[in-house]
């Protein structure tokens, strides 16, 4: 069994990607080409923003969107510690400090509330808060209403860091349209990945998206050779553009997909005896929580153990029926290494922490089975 099934999707779309990939062979424009720009507006139009900017990853995004602020030195910027690195690792590479804020334990994504409270914290002290960092975890967006309303009180940008949310929805509006910029990332893993690296940028703001153009191109102004502003290599290349126009031409059925798989893993999960998946009480495990008003799209399927013995327990008990699980993430962002002159300890945010020691994640893709999800429940359940 496989965690996710790329191969499934790339035998639907084969001929479309070939023709695709072959368009590009042949018009040879393998840097910044047609299909760049095509894949630009297209994602615009389905996010409902005005500007898109295709870029070279998800990082590159996330970077680019600071540079873009001119975040340095001197500057705080709150996010989570329960993320991928690179969400507070370009804070640092421009110099600034990643201030970390514990999440909701619903929804693993920044608490709103926490962050209110770090926010007023650091405006008496050295560092200047400039902005903030919320995260999508797992395919869900966090709470950017209450997020943005925090920010302007205090005269902060939001970045909303998508790579795992595009296709989610938030109070009726897309993931990607929710802040100031959003990033998103075509990561293969990703809802919507490529064949290799790849991300882009969202915005609504005439004056942001030609800087965030420049920065792309080594700072470029009028021409290559006029450099305006540090800038980075940050292209998204040709064919990897060709390659996400022919995946977004289903996307929109594979989020439906997603559903119908999320849903039916929580009738699987919470049922007392589903037929085809007996076990034990479905209160020794707790399935994802969708809020209302929100749309995930499943990047992953998460769900938490009783505690970490418990976790071990059931990854190895499906390990033995052949079926893959994953930690996203088993150690947060304060604890590592990486972010140790920051001072934090454990302890610090006890939510991020409680939940790294027992989430784990299970097969999810919109080309997942029924008789495939109830064998990863029945395992599942006859460990607990």
């Amino acid at each position: 069994m496989n965690f996710m099934d790329l191969a499934a999707q790339q035998l639907r779309i084969k001929d479309i990607i070939d023709k695709n990939i072959a368009k590009v062979l042949s018009h040879g424009q393998y840097i910044m080409g047609p299909e760049i720009r095509e894949l630009e507006e297209r994602l615009a139009a389905y996010v409902g923003v005005k500007h898109a900017v295709g870029c070279a990853s998800g990082t590159d995004a996330l970077l680019m969107a600071l540079m873009a602020y001119g975040v340095g030195p001197g500057d705080a910027i709150f996010t989570t510690p329960f993320t991928f690195v690179a969400t507070a690792e370009v804070i640092s590479l421009l110099g600034a400090t990643p201030v970390f804020v514990d999440i909701d334990p619903v929804t693993f994504n920044i608490d709103p509330v926490k962050l209110e409270q770090a926010i007023s914290r650091f405006e008496s002290l050295t560092i200047s808060p400039k902005g903030i960092i919320a995260v999508d975890l797992f395919g869900l967006p966090a709470d950017y209403d209450v997020i943005n309303t925090i920010a302007g009180r205090h005269g902060l940008f939001v970045i909303e860091d998508a790579a795992q949310s595009f296709g989610a929805e938030y109070q009726g509006r897309k993931a990607c349209s929710l802040a100031d910029i959003a990033c998103t990332s075509f990561f293969p893993a990703k809802p919507l990945g490529g064949y290799g690296d790849g991300g882009m940028l969202f915005t609504n703001d005439d004056e942001l998206v030609n800087v965030l153009r420049s920065i792309r191109v080594h700072g470029q102004g009028s021409d290559k050779y006029e450099n305006v502003r540090i800038g980075i290599n940050g292209r998204l290349d040709t064919l990897q553009a060709a390659i996400l126009l022919a995946k977004f031409a289903i996307f929109p059925e594979e989020v439906e997909m997603r559903q119908a798989v999320a849903e039916r893993y929580g009738m699987l999960l919470t049922a007392d005896a589903p037929a085809g998946c007996p076990g034990s009480s479905a209160l020794a495990i707790i399935p994802p929580t969708v809020p209302a008003v929100y749309k995930s799209v499943w990047a992953q399927y998460s769900i938490l153990a009783k505690d970490e013995e418990a976790r071990t327990r059931s990854q190895e008990a499906l390990k033995g029926a052949g079926i893959p699980t994953a930690i996203y993430y088993p150690r947060p962002l304060h604890l590592q290494g990486a972010f140790a002159a920051l001072g934090y300890k454990p302890g610090d945010f006890p939510v991020s922490e409680e939940m790294a020691g027992r989430i784990f994640s299970i097969p999810m893709h919109p080309y997942l089975d029924g008789g495939d999800q109830e064998s990863i429940c029945r395992n599942l359940k006859g460990s607990l």
